[in-house]
């Protein structure tokens, strides 16, 4: 495990001596969405090694950032989480967030091996509250090989790994492509249903359509309007 640090009285150097290494921030990103085994993360993470994965947990869990817990399914064995106060970086790290969209080009980069539970994580954070603090919903989808579900509540919206363990108000299933041109704003929700590209597994047509609207990315200049 890495003993590094940057030996400064200072809360943005002592922040780095734990989260500074490379792939530390992915992990917590990882676990963001959810608890995960070892394996889990490291297939999200393959270039990082199981050494480096092993030593990165182990700096967080030693800092109180992540810590071990027992799952059963589907077997039983050692799940890693974010602690209470490991969440308290849910807010930078989607900061962090909002100003990388500013670097990136959805519009010209290959997505072709995007993660649409990434997406969704960082257009979750252009969510304004105010318009979800009256919104109650959970939302499962299926896009690909992935399933993921996020809760709209509380003015947030929270994006989850997996199914969910509890009933939908909404399940839809589509391709990635087809979740990409929703989120662009290139497809409609209804209008993709009604094509058949949306299969709306459970729910109604107007809180599928919210939150294709709720997570259709806006470029920064758009966001500060």
């Amino acid at each position: 495990m890495s003993t590094r640090t940057y030996g400064q009285l200072c809360p943005i150097a002592r922040a780095l001596d734990v989260l500074g290494d490379r792939w530390t921030l992915l992990v917590v990103r990882e676990l963001l969405l959810g608890e995960k085994r070892f394996g889990e993360i490291l297939t999200m993470l393959p270039a990082m090694g199981t050494n480096r994965l092993s030593n990165r947990l182990a700096l967080l869990c030693d800092n109180n950032v992540v810590e071990k817990m027992s799952v059963t399914t589907p077997a039983s064995g050692v799940a890693y989480a974010l602690t209470p106060f490991g969440e308290g970086l849910r807010k930078p790290i989607m900061d962090l967030a909002l100003w990388g969209m500013s670097l990136t080009s959805y519009e010209n980069e290959d997505l072709t091996a995007a993660r649409a539970e990434l997406i969704a994580l960082g257009l979750s954070a252009t969510v304004d509250p105010a318009r979800i603090q009256n919104v109650d919903a959970l939302y499962e989808l299926q896009v690909g090989a992935e399933t993921f579900h996020a809760r709209v509540g509380q003015g947030a919206v929270r994006v989850r790994s997996g199914p969910s363990a509890t009933p939908v108000d909404v399940a839809v299933r589509c391709t990635l492509p087809v979740f990409l041109g929703l989120v662009l704003g290139k497809v409609k929700a209804l209008q993709a249903l009604s094509q058949g590209k949306v299969q709306l597994i459970s729910g109604d047509r107007q809180k599928l359509t919210r939150l294709f609207g709720l997570l259709q990315y806006r470029p920064a200049s758009a966001r500060a309007v």
